[in-house]
């Protein structure tokens, strides 16, 4: 059963959005990827929404650039977790996108991502559906210690070769 939903208003948004479909690729979790558009195709986002539960979707992944309508109005009409993506815009650098999302009203949460952030959007998405799923908590739980390992090395690697051949390692 797809699990998570990852929903963007435009085909501009999937090199961003991909990264949040390549961590739940890496985790194995089942998802559906589409283009819906709250201002171009309204009626394809109501049913969309009004569906996702029904259609058994836990989450669901929003991703929009601009006015960035499609989190909000997602999440004001279904009762599912929506975690929202701001795309960078060519003109305010996705500033007006991660305003819009983040300023919901009261009753209408959106859970906002930084600015591209679709990778943490996936993981947090894994997170929501670990907390009843203990398959997918200990794929992050081992994901977790991945990214302590991975630290620790560098650290390590720094401390040894001192931060000028480190950076030349880097090709900085």
């Amino acid at each position: 059963m797809k699990k998570v939903a990852i929903v963007m208003g435009s085909d501009s948004d999937l090199p961003i959005m991909k990264e949040c479909a390549e961590f739940l690729d890496e985790l194995g979790i089942e998802y559906m990827i589409d283009i819906i558009s709250a201002h171009r195709t309204p009626e394809k986002m109501f049913q969309f929404a009004l569906e996702a539960k029904a259609n058994g979707f836990s989450v669901i992944v929003a991703g929009a650039g601009g006015a960035a309508h499609l989190p909000g109005m997602v999440a004001s009409l279904t009762p599912l977790p929506v975690i929202g993506v701001p795309i960078k815009s060519a003109h305010l650098s996705g500033w007006d996108s991660l305003l819009s999302i983040a300023s919901m009203p009261p009753g209408i949460p959106v859970a906002t991502m930084a600015v591209n952030g679709a990778k943490n959007a996936g993981i947090l998405a894994a997170k929501i559906l670990g907390a009843a799923d203990p398959e997918i908590s200990a794929m992050v739980e081992f994901y977790m210690s991945s990214l302590k390992n991975m630290i620790e090395a560098k650290a390590n690697d720094l401390q040894n070769q001192g931060y000028k051949e480190y950076l030349k390692g880097l090709g900085l």
